[in-house]
């Protein structure tokens, strides 16, 4: 049974553990004591720094908002409930995203919004997970926030590979035409932060690497530096001036803003425009067929598995039946001593040596004086039933 607030209850139903985990941190600017007295209000036990607000939960909820956090405080937060439900919020100045840029990539996605908080644009992106009622424990949580945080400054530097990932879920929902082209020329190769992104997200991964497939675009990373050089040269003496001041004074954004010129001086060249753009249907196509590459590489590696297995397998029943040999008549005599111990462990050890020892007959010929020989035990052993059952399948 599920609470009005999103929260499972074992009201008329057996009792379920809850695991609620949330992090906050702040990059641009630490918190200060006045600000961590008033966080401590919230919480008791919650984890707090000048940089970061930690807590989980087994029982209860938190007692902020986290979107009035962020819009006070914080740059990132990351939340994970153990029924399925993620969210991931990104906090940035709002001169750093266009909303008319991103809108093609979230036109179809209605867990994404992108409010505007005072100064700041919020990525509030909320997966609510499977249908009311999922529940499978996953006390994941801590270290998520640090394999996502890079996002935040590449979106800061004009990378919007992140949104094209939420339109893939779009993509993957069957919510789009198949004629309608990807927002973005290129994608790959995958970033450290992009893939925990999709991994956090459950956005399906062979659609994920099919997208990754086709390089990215103006990637700044890649940009030569002759390049870099005419773009930073083309930036105007008074702008150079103003950015070399508020370098000076601290502004953490100054680098992200010169990346962009970077960005947008390489989208100038027209690369981005002239490149092909697949289709939706180009993707689902292209991901179908990883996924059957998958299937073929783990049916073969699963094959490869079972015959190592039954090499290894059949080595050690040779090196067994051979060791039998080598012992000889004393083996009848070890049988009769384990069938002696009236117990399961002992019976199951006489049975081995007796399937070995018909190996053995049957390559050297005797099977018609060790078929005698097994009738002799049957015959006086009538009352262990346990043990007869044992030598199905022998003559």
């Amino acid at each position: 049974m599920w609470s009005p607030s999103g929260l499972p209850s074992s009201k008329g139903g057996p009792s379920l553990s809850v695991y609620q985990y949330y992090e906050f941190q702040a990059i641009d600017r630490p918190l200060e004591e006045a600000d961590r007295r008033e966080l401590r209000r919230l919480s008791t036990r919650a984890r707090i720094s000048a940089t970061s607000f930690v807590n989980h939960y087994n029982w209860g909820d938190f007692k902020g908002n986290p979107r009035e956090l962020m819009e006070r405080w914080f740059d990132l937060h990351l939340y994970v409930a153990n029924w399925g439900t993620r969210r991931l919020m990104i906090r940035l100045p709002r001169r750093f995203l266009d909303r008319s840029r991103i809108r093609v990539f979230l036109r179809e996605v209605d867990w994404v919004v992108t409010p505007v908080l005072g100064r700041h644009r919020i990525i509030d992106i909320h997966y609510r997970g499977e249908e009311p009622g999922y529940y499978e424990p996953d006390d994941d949580g801590p270290g998520l926030l640090g394999d996502l945080a890079p996002l935040r400054a590449d979106l800061l530097s004009g990378d919007l590979r992140l949104f094209y990932l939420l339109w893939l879920t779009a993509v993957e929902a069957g919510d789009l035409e198949d004629d309608e082209e990807e927002p973005l020329p290129g994608f790959g190769p995958l970033s450290g932060a992009l893939e925990a992104f999709a991994n956090f997200f459950n956005i399906d991964p062979d659609l994920v690497q099919a997208a990754a497939e086709a390089p990215l675009i103006g990637d700044v990373t890649k940009v030569s530096g002759e390049a870099r050089r005419r773009a930073v040269e083309a930036i105007p003496e008074a702008e150079k001036t103003a950015l070399l001041r508020r370098l000076a004074d601290g502004d953490p954004h100054v680098m992200f803003e010169v990346q962009r010129k970077i960005r947008q001086a390489d989208r100038a060249t027209g690369a981005e425009t002239q490149a092909t753009r697949r289709t939706v249907a180009d993707l689902r196509g292209r991901a179908e067929a990883i996924r059957e590459e998958h299937r073929v590489a783990t049916a073969r590696r699963l094959e490869a598995e079972r015959r190592r297995k039954a090499e290894e397998a059949e080595r050690k029943r040779r090196a067994r039946v051979d060791s039998v040999r080598q012992r000889g008549e004393k083996v009848w005599a070890d049988i009769e001593t384990e069938i002696g111990r009236r117990n399961a462990s002992g019976y199951d050890r006489a049975a081995g040596l007796l399937f070995d020892l018909r190996t053995l007959a049957e390559e050297d010929g005797t099977i018609e004086e060790f078929s005698k020989r097994v009738r002799s035990i049957r015959d006086r052993h009538p009352r262990k039933k346990r043990f007869l059952e044992r030598l199905a399948g022998l003559p």
